[in-house]
């Protein structure tokens, strides 16, 4: 680790191969707390490069508990976090509802670090049972139309590093790797970023896995579709940028998005929009990122056709009820 370190220090970079055994030695314990923490923090003084990212996210996939679905289209709705807004948990709330319209979700996650409720956390809150037993989590997505893959099980080898991110609290570049990590690597991903930077990086690495992709990133730095201003879409069919008009929807202040400080409140809310009940903004959101979600799947849909059938989800209770199938 000294000779990486110094070769950082002196602002040079790692080739693929270099990021690929570094990280594989974090997940073996080869290197102390000191030493990781210290590599760690050089990204967050320059910008990791898309080779460093690529050899990151090999060496996790590499370690990964397999889990096949032998090509069968499933999406995962996922954000790195790290954008510290503190929202409710948009992108889980957003995946049962897309499940709830019919579509196969493949939802990968963990607790959350850089804020205060991650996906785990709020399932877990809601009496949800993690595991790796691909067989249980085959029959929740035949069943429910939806599993979910606790990252910490799935990837057993990042229990090195887990305390050294919990004692920094802050985004690494672990939140960058997270959502290209599902095990799975489904057909389809929608992927919310925290900077605009990781978006153009995400999308230069996704045009070359031959998967149907959409990356998001809101102008004013939601790793969602946030409605509170526009956002930057990439996909695997171009760029552009939308607004909250152009889902139908209103546009929305930060306020609306806020999901308290515990996993209690989270579940509160998550349960609100699910049996419709929430607040016009709250609702909405999950609309918009459920809707981006089922774009992804049916890029020739408008966005508000798609947004309709988030919508039609919720208000028929489909999403509800494939929440309830999932927690059973």
């Amino acid at each position: 680790m000294k000779a990486i370190l110094s070769k950082l220090f002196e602002h040079e970079v790692l080739s693929k191969a270099e990021a690929r055994e570094v990280l594989l030695g974090i997940a073996r314990g080869t290197y102390n707390d000191v030493q990781v923490a210290s590599f760690v923090t050089v990204y967050q003084m320059r910008a990791i490069t898309i080779q460093e990212l690529e050899g990151f996210r090999d060496a996790l996939l590499e370690l990964a508990v397999p889990f096949s679905l032998n090509g069968e289209t499933t999406i995962d709705i996922v954000g790195t976090g790290g954008d510290g807004k503190n929202t409710f948990n948009v992108s889980t709330c957003s995946a049962v509802v897309v499940a709830g319209a019919g579509y196969k979700v493949t939802k990968h996650g963990s607790y959350g670090v850089s804020s205060s409720v991650g996906s785990s956390n709020v399932l877990e809150a809601l009496g949800y049972t993690f595991t790796n037993d691909t067989d249980v989590l085959r029959q929740q997505l035949d069943s429910a139309n939806i599993c979910f893959l606790h990252a910490p099980l799935f990837h057993p080898a990042m229990k090195a590093v887990v305390p050294v991110r919990k004692q920094l609290s802050m985004k690494t570049f672990f939140n960058m790797l997270g959502p290209l990590v599902n095990p799975i690597q489904p057909s389809h991903q929608l992927f919310g970023t925290y900077s605009l930077e990781l978006s153009r990086l995400y999308h230069y690495i996704l045009q070359s896995s031959g998967k149907e992709y959409t990356v998001v990133y809101a102008l004013d730095g939601y790793d969602e579709v946030s409605l509170t201003a526009e956002a930057k879409i990439r996909s695997s069919r171009g760029e552009s940028l939308v607004s909250a008009a152009d889902f139908g929807l209103p546009t929305l202040v930060p306020a609306d998005l806020y999901g308290g400080e515990t996993a209690e409140e989270a579940k509160t809310i998550f349960l609100n929009v699910l049996s419709n009940t929430a607040t016009v903004g709250q609702k909405a959101v999950v609309c918009a990122n459920a809707g981006l979600a089922i774009h992804t799947l049916k890029p020739e849909q408008s966005l508000p056709d798609c947004v309709a059938e988030a919508r039609t989800s919720i208000e028929s209770g489909a999403a509800m009820n494939q929440l309830k199938k999932l927690i059973q």
